[in-house]
């Protein structure tokens, strides 16, 4: 895999919306391949879901065929019922990479919202906000899960450019540091 030529599925897991999208990276340059939701709703047990979780994650992975896998880890939420359900959604998205040797990473909501927005504490709407203005897509108005999904591809890349670089820089202002992140202009 070729570091200057790959693509990324990030993936928001979710029981009843799970959001997907997927970059293209190429010579640093970054441009959306794919986004999209997959609605589990209609599907009344638990083990449905997570059947058809596997089953479109591992389409997506056919279809697309990523380098890569960026998930979102689960935040910590007071109802325990659902951390489980949404663990489990998470996990099988996870094996549905493992089963096609996809190597995956896991970002919290809070480093992927810091990496999109500089702000750990953003809102949805401010990371979709700042994904249309680097990516230039469509509105995709009441697709946050997708937007999402978006983001942890999208932080992913940024992890992994600041590493492959070997240096860490830190700036002195917005402006700085746009001038040596010239694809994070919007």
């Amino acid at each position: 895999m070729a570091i200057n030529d790959r693509i990324i599925l990030g993936i928001d897991p979710g029981t009843i919306v799970m959001g997907y999208g997927i970059i293209h990276v190429q010579n640093s340059k970054l441009s959306l391949v794919a986004l999209g939701v997959i609605k589990l709703e209609k599907y009344d047990e638990h083990a449905d879901r997570l059947k058809k979780i596997f089953e479109r994650v591992v389409g997506l992975i056919e279809e697309y065929k990523p380098d890569e896998l960026a998930i979102e880890a689960p935040f910590f939420g007071k109802n325990v019922q659902s951390m489980l359900k949404l663990g489990r959604a998470q996990g099988v998205a996870i094996a549905a990479a493992l089963s096609k040797n996809i190597p995956m990473t896991e970002y919290s909501p809070k480093k992927i919202k810091m990496s999109i927005t500089g702000n750990g504490n953003a809102s949805k709407e401010q990371v979709s906000a700042m994904l249309h203005n680097l990516l230039k897509f469509e509105n995709t108005e009441g697709y946050l899960d997708a937007t999402d999904a978006l983001g942890a591809a999208v932080c992913h890349y940024f992890q992994n450019s600041k590493t492959q670089s070997g240096v860490k820089k830190s700036y002195s202002g917005w402006d700085t540091f746009l001038k040596d992140n010239p694809n994070r202009k919007g």
